[in-house]
Formats: C-alpha cells, structure tokens, sequence
C-alpha cells in the first residue's frame, strides 16, 4: 500500500459546543486561542456532553487536515498517525474517517483515554480547551515498527500539525531527517501561539527540516515574542524564518502566514539567499454563508498540501488552501461538504 502523504498529530475527539463570553471567562479562556486544560478546566467537558448544541467531530488539527487533503485526493492518498485509547471514543474516530477514506495507524494506549478538544464557539470566535488523554503519549517507536516504516519510506510528502511538539518532538525529528536525507517535502504548521511561547526549544529544533512552514498572525506574533525579534511586522518575522539554517539545502523554505480575509503572505528563500515575498489576496465570502470558522486553517493546510501532493504550484497550492477553508467555514466544526465538492481551478 502506498500513501503519497504521512500526516502525524494528535487524534481527539472534538465536543463542540456554544458558549456565552461569560462562560469563557468563568474558565478564564480567550476567544481564538488554544490551550492544554488544567485541573480546573475539566468540568468544561462534561458541559459540553449536557448541551443541546454539543455535536461531536473526529478532531484535533492534524486529523482534520488529514481528513481535507483525503477528500481532495484519490483513494488512498493519506495515512494519519497518532495515538488513542481503546474506548468508544477511539471508536467513533475509527468510523469517521472510514466513512472518509482516511487511513489511520493509531498506536493504542490500553489504559488511557482518547484525548479530547472542548470547542466552545462564541459567535464567529472559538476557544479550544484540550485534553490530550492517550495522544499525549504516542512514541517513536509505533512509526519504526516494519510495517508502519513501509508506509513511511513509500510516502513523498510530509505533514507535521504543530501540537504534536507538546507529545514527542522526537517522532517528528524522525520523519525530517526522512524526508530531509530523502529529498522529500515536510510540512511543519506551527498550529497556536503557545507552541512558539511554551516549546520554544522543541519547535526550534524541527524547523530546520521544514521545507513550508504554515502559521497564522496570532503564531506568528508568539513566535516574534518568544525569539526577542525586534521588528515584529509578519514580513520581517515570515522573513526571518524563511531564512533560518536547513538541513536539506536542495529545497528551497517557503514561509506562509494566514491572516483570516486578509492576503495570505508568502515569503520563500531563493537560492541566493534573498526573500521572494508575495501576497494572495483572500477569496471574498459572504458573511451571512459563515457558519462556523473552526478548523479554517487546518482546511487551507489540507488544501495546500493536496495540491503539493498533486504537483501544483506553490500559488495554485495556496489558492486550494484558500477554497478549501472557505467551503470548511460553510460547515459546522472543521468538516467538509458532502456531497463531495471538487477544486474548481484557480481564478486569474
């Protein structure tokens, strides 16, 4: 079996549901921000079973864009890796991405549940309060196993959800110098602002092997704090990155920063070392088709590496990135249109 694209993350269980601005600040939560729950954040789940607007979605960042470049690719494109216990939630998540064509090689903790991400929508905003359960334990070895490192060196394209720094830098470590010594693309997405402020070190050391680097304004300024950069503006920050040093000296790094319905900013490095910077301008939507802009940017990741996958260039990428989010946002959770919609080219 061969799968052009290896997808690692953190499988969870998404409870989704609507909350008041009150009840955010009761738990002391931002809206668009993502955190790692603490003790005190655990009732939050349990409120989310009770409410009437609860619906529940095979999540966590890395699966959802899984789940998109699947839907935009041929049958058996895509293998997601992670970790989940053995419960009904695992279950639940075995039968949603069947029902989409996803290939999964869960590693199974026998004694930990499957983790799970609270999306408390607020309106247009939503805050993610995450339990990791079993995906925090997912280890190196499950990708080493014979029949899972088959599957590893037959894939061409690698897609790293940045949440997975907080499990094991190590297994991602893994894949970069796979695909670094392999000359194969690796996709790193920076994914919330707490990695850059709190896995400062881990992030640091599996940016050299990214050949894209995905993120949006919100991570990007986390990333300029974290790492004392005077000018903070995101062409000197998406600048700066493009230009840190790279194992694989073959492919040149592609820096893009989303900014919602502002122009997605792409700076790449070219082989003199200077920064080609562009903006895409944001395809207009109408506020009243927005249902629910959660998971927008796993879409556009999902979109930009379906189109990587097929050989299209780096604006057409982004330019499938930028549809597919914008039909996710169309969707409750960070789902996809069925019946099934297909790319329909890009506009001049």
């Amino acid at each position: 079996m061969v799968y052009k694209l290896v997808c690692l993350g953190n499988p969870l269980l998404d409870i989704q549901f609507d909350v008041t601005k009150e009840y955010l600040d009761k738990y002391g939560l931002k809206e668009n921000d993502a955190i790692l729950v603490e003790e005190k954040h655990m009732p939050i789940f349990d409120d989310g079973l009770k409410d009437p607007s609860v619906k529940l979605v095979a999540g966590g960042a890395a699966q959802n864009t899984a789940r998109g470049a699947q839907y935009l690719l041929p049958e058996i494109s895509v293998v997601y890796f992670g970790s989940v216990g053995n419960d009904k939630y695992a279950e639940k998540l075995h039968e949603a991405n069947k029902s989409v064509g996803l290939a999964t090689r869960y590693q199974v903790q026998p004694d930990i549940g499957t983790g799970k991400c609270a999306a408390l929508i607020n309106g247009p905003n939503r805050s993610l309060a995450t339990d990791l359960g079993a995906a925090n334990h997912f280890k190196p070895s499950h990708l080493q196993k014979p029949e899972n490192w088959e599957l590893v060196e037959k894939a061409s394209f690698f897609y790293i959800g940045g949440f997975h720094l907080t499990v094991s830098p190590e297994a991602i470590i893994l894949l970069g110098k796979h695909a670094a010594e392999n000359n194969k693309d690796f996709v790193i997405n920076f994914s919330a602002p707490f990695i850059a402020q709190f896995f400062k070190d881990p992030l640091d050391q599996v940016v050299p092997y990214a050949d894209y680097i995905i993120c949006n304004e919100s991570e990007a300024a986390a990333y300029a704090e974290s790492h004392d950069l005077k000018d903070k503006s995101l062409v000197e920050v998406a600048t700066y990155i493009a230009k840190l040093p790279k194992v694989n000296s073959k492919k040149p790094r592609t820096v893009i920063f989303t900014q919602g319905l502002d122009p997605t900013l792409v700076v790449r490095v070219d082989a003199q070392g200077e920064a080609q910077i562009s903006e895409i301008v944001v395809h207009p939507l109408a506020a009243d088709k927005v249902v629910d802009t959660n998971g927008a940017g796993d879409a556009f990741a999902a979109g930009f590496v379906a189109g990587l996958v097929q050989g299209k260039d780096l604006f057409e990428n982004i330019d499938i990135g930028q549809w597919l989010a914008a039909e996710s946002i169309q969707q409750v959770g960070p789902s996809y249109p069925f019946p099934k919609k297909t790319y329909p080219g890009k506009k001049n």
